[in-house]
């Protein structure tokens, strides 16, 4: 039997049984030794992916009301709310684009503009895989982006020869990679962290003001526009080529593939409008604050304002998708539900997992628990605190699934930030955006696995490169979140906000 097997199946549960038989960790109140052990057991099973991520994220509703934890009834209605039919509905309109090749001829049309001299061609291609995965998984858009950029690596070898060009085609391969997961972090839809940190923080802080997606975009959009400047300058600078070793490819090679994909069809139209209006929708359904000025959000214009979500913008947009007529033979509506099934429910009950865990943490009191002990981050500077956060958060991503990783620390944050009595944003959103910040290993992202697979670049290549971008991701993520959110989350250093007080 494996190492692996034997931690999963007979280490891991029989510690987790002897904390449930022998254990107290809080005196008097057993529902947090209960959680602890059955937490212990979903992170060794997250970890090691013993079984398959989405049926460790069943166990709260097989466990939890064996142990008292939480009603069955309450735990199971943890895995359906509107943060996981934002990503429902988001999914289904980037499956649309796929199924007509519209995100094809977004990024052909945007490498058509940057050009084809070395730098611009590695500036084009992150700048199609960033602006796609700001919408659709990095997952797809490192599966799409790949073949093109494989065809143009090709065209270089032809023109250039081979090994003038093969350092320089381990940054093309790796900015893919990098730019897809630094895309992700800008909209809430773009990489699952970043739901799970608006379902969790709601979770705990229910009368704490709403993170919508225009709010986190004002705020994430900067981070990930800074990362990107950088990752292109530091990539362009380490794989350049030679000089006098290279010839332009032909300027019309980006035309002719997008030419290869034919006339823009009615179907791709109509696709394109509602990706364009749900963005829309979606920036300005709640009021935009800038301090100086307020936009309006358009959601006031109906009598229950409160009521409408981001969720509900997403599926309303995606149900249209199914009722357009295709004009195209042999289809019926510009979207059907042999498509829409590739929706990916091993990752919403992944989601729905780590919200049941997380709730099972606040009902159990097992966040408050973690925060007593931890109680002592309190006499260190924020700076210090939140740094340490994002460089822990980004090299414990490198070996484990971020979504996964961060449905489980941000509980723990949030019991931190109550016990020390600091703003619990101060804590939980560089969790949240290290969460994606991981460049070292094939493992970290599926981007990364993507590009290893083509099987031209080395382990050692990626682990070298992503070092140093991952500490670099932690300084930025540190110093953005210090000083930009505190002005977009209204946050006051050294003042506990009355909307983080646990009754």
């Amino acid at each position: 039997m494996k190492l692996k097997s034997i931690i999963s199946f007979i280490v891991t549960p029989v510690a987790s049984l002897l904390i449930i038989l022998f254990a107290d960790v809080k005196p008097g109140e057993p529902a947090v030794t209960y959680t602890l052990a059955v937490a212990l057991l979903m992170a060794v099973w997250w970890v090691t992916e013993a079984v398959p991520l989405a049926v460790t994220s069943l166990l709260p509703v097989a466990v939890f009301p064996f142990l008292g934890i939480m009603d069955g009834k309450d735990v199971a209605s943890t895995y359906f709310n509107h943060v996981i039919f934002l990503f429902i509905g988001g999914f289904i309109i980037a499956l649309a684009m796929e199924r007509w090749n519209l995100h094809k001829r977004i990024a052909l049309k945007i490498l058509m503009f940057t050009g084809v001299s070395p730098g611009r061609i590695l500036l084009g291609f992150m700048i199609a895989s960033a602006f796609l995965s700001m919408w659709i998984s990095n997952t797809a858009t490192a599966m799409m982006m790949i073949p093109i950029l494989l065809s143009i690596i090709s065209k270089l070898e032809e023109t250039v020869g081979k090994k003038n060009v093969s350092k320089y085609t381990i940054g093309l391969l790796l900015g893919v990679a990098y730019s897809a997961s630094i895309g992700g972090i800008a909209t809430l839809v773009g990489t699952p962290p970043n739901l799970s940190f608006a379902r969790i923080f709601h979770i705990y802080f229910p009368n704490a003001p709403e993170i919508s997606f225009a709010h986190w975009f004002m705020f994430a959009l900067p981070i990930s526009l800074i990362m990107f400047i950088i990752t292109w300058a530091f990539l362009y600078t380490i794989f350049k080529p030679k000089k006098g070793s290279w010839v332009n490819i032909d300027k019309h090679t980006f035309r002719h593939q997008l030419s290869g994909l034919g006339p823009t069809g009615y179907e791709e139209k109509v696709v394109f409008i509602v990706f364009i209006l749900i963005a829309v929708l979606w920036l300005f359904r709640s009021n935009l604050d800038f301090g100086i000025f307020t936009i309006p959000g358009w959601s006031n214009f109906f009598p229950k304002s409160g009521y409408i979500t981001d969720g509900t913008v997403a599926i309303l947009m995606a149900v249209i998708l199914f009722v357009i007529p295709s004009k195209k033979a042999g289809t019926h509506r510009i979207m059907n539900w042999e498509t829409a099934s590739r929706i990916p429910w091993q990752i919403v009950l992944l989601f729905g997992g780590g919200f049941a865990l997380a709730s099972g943490f606040k009902e159990s009191g097992l966040s408050t628990w973690f925060g007593e002990q931890l109680i002592w981050v309190a006499d260190y500077n924020p700076l210090i605190v939140i740094f340490f956060i994002a460089i822990m958060m980004t090299f414990l991503t490198e070996l484990t699934s971020n979504t996964a990783t961060t449905e489980m620390i941000l509980p723990i944050l949030a019991g931190i930030a109550v016990s020390t009595q600091t703003n619990p944003l101060l804590f939980m959103l560089p969790a949240t955006l290290s969460g994606s910040m991981a460049f070292m290993l094939p493992v970290a992202t599926p981007p990364n696995a993507i590009v290893f697979g083509t099987n031209r670049i080395r382990v050692s290549q990626m682990a070298r490169t992503g070092l140093l971008l991952n500490i670099i991701g932690a300084i930025v993520i540190t110093a953005m979140t210090y000083f930009l959110g505190t002005y977009f989350f209204d946050i006051q250093i050294g003042e506990f906000p009355d909307w983080a007080v646990i009754d």
